[in-house]
């Protein structure tokens, strides 16, 4: 049966490595998406440029506010993953 089987599914191994790699390339993007690192790299970068004198205050705490919804989100994701 496992011959017959082969021989009847051949036509459509084309779209099951087609499939395949789209599931790869979607878990990469994901992956990447969620990585919490470079939102606290931002952040650290965020905090010299207050302390450098090359941001306001203000730009400081909206864009710091940004980075920080965006940490909630990761962490969400990853939570709902588990």
């Amino acid at each position: 049966m496992g011959l017959l089987t082969y021989l009847l599914t051949l036509p459509v191994a084309p779209m099951r490595a087609v499939t395949w790699v789209a599931e790869r390339v979607v878990e990469k993007a994901e992956e990447e998406y969620y990585d919490p690192a470079p939102v606290w790299r931002e952040l650290g970068d965020l905090e010299q440029e207050l302390l450098n004198g090359e941001i306001s205050e203000e730009e400081f705490d909206l864009r710091e506010n940004q980075l920080l919804d965006r940490l909630a989100e990761i962490a969400e994701f990853r939570r709902g993953m588990s």
